[in-house]
């Protein structure tokens, strides 16, 4: 829901060795109960969506199902057995969907009111500011996944690579590429605490937690990198801050008043994270290691030209791929 970028990613070689938190406040304005006679679930969601295109709410419908099928426990409203759409609601019921239809009034993600998200199949825990994951993201797991499945590693078997990923938020990228490697091993790193205390929560939720190493560290401070378990990796994953600074203020008010900042904005050219998760390359893979990242449409040509002019990094820019967007 509310999607802020539909975006490319760069995948590069390396043939040599290679938290701040947000508060948000309700107005003292509450939305007025459904009118007299308004009770199944159907009837409710025509409700809220009105309400909530007369306010101007993005994907109205769409977050009026989302609420209301959560408060009856299902994901969607379409996966509610149909006798659930006409019966009565309870006054319970009822009062949960007004409270959470007047987060969404107040421009609060969706992610946030149901307190969780799927991701590549996964249900994760979702509390604010951490960054939500989106769709386009799972596409660049997809295709690591893809790279993986034509590699064999040290372990011995496709697979089981050692994989390091930079900004773990939510835990999304490195929990989902967990759960369909299964001899594979994750290093996830964070600067934000609450990014590092959700990570070990979805971690533990999906009982994953024996095969991933959770950092508390900011990737821009040098000696940190120091302290790595495991030693040089195979694969870099990352969907680091790359919005442009000039653009942070055209996003959306869920994201500008909800998600951490800190994840999105990647300074005057969206590129302070990227080019320093590129300098520690040599470092951080291992020989003919690779680095998977999800940038800005104008990025791949500012990487190839940063690139360039730094070939003591060995780094080579291997292939771009467009989102199902076509960016």
């Amino acid at each position: 829901m509310e999607l802020w970028g539909r975006m490319l990613w760069a995948l590069l070689s390396g043939p040599g060795r290679g938290g701040s938190t947000l508060g948000w406040a309700f107005s003292s304005w509450q939305p007025q109960p459904p009118l007299a006679g308004l009770s199944s679930a159907t009837e409710l969601v025509s409700h809220w969506t009105r309400v909530f295109e007369k306010r101007g709410i993005p994907e109205a419908r769409e977050s009026s199902e989302y609420i209301v099928a959560h408060v009856l426990g299902a994901k969607t409203f379409q996966s509610l057995r149909p006798a659930l759409w006409t019966q009565p609601l309870t006054s319970q019921q009822l009062q949960c969907i007004r409270e959470l239809s007047s987060r969404r009034l107040q421009r609060m993600p969706v992610q946030y009111i149901l307190g969780e998200w799927d991701f590549q199949g996964l249900s994760l825990r979702m509390v604010p500011p951490v960054f939500i994951p989106r769709p386009e993201t799972e596409e660049l797991v997809e295709w690591v996944l893809e790279e993986v499945a034509q590699r064999s590693y040290a372990v011995g078997s496709p697979g089981s690579p050692l994989i390091l990923e930079v900004g773990c938020g939510s835990g999304a990228i490195s929990l989902s590429l967990l759960s369909q490697l299964p001899q594979s091993r994750v290093i996830a790193v964070d600067k934000g605490e609450a990014a590092i205390s959700l990570t070990h929560e979805n971690a533990q939720r999906l009982q994953l937690q024996d095969r991933i190493w959770i950092i508390h560290l900011d990737m821009t401070s040098e000696r940190s990198w120091t302290h790595l378990p495991w030693g040089p990796v195979d694969l870099v994953v990352s969907n680091p801050p790359y919005i442009f600074h000039q653009d942070m203020e055209q996003l959306a008010p869920e994201i500008r008043s909800y998600e951490d900042p800190a994840a999105l904005d990647g300074g005057e050219e969206g590129m302070d994270i990227i080019t320093h998760i590129l300098a520690l390359a040599p470092r951080l893979l291992k020989d003919s290691g690779s680095i998977f990242l999800e940038v800005d449409p104008r990025h791949p040509e500012l990487v190839s030209s940063w690139l360039q002019s730094r070939p003591e990094l060995y780094l080579n820019l291997v292939a771009v791929r467009k989102d199902f967007c076509g960016r």
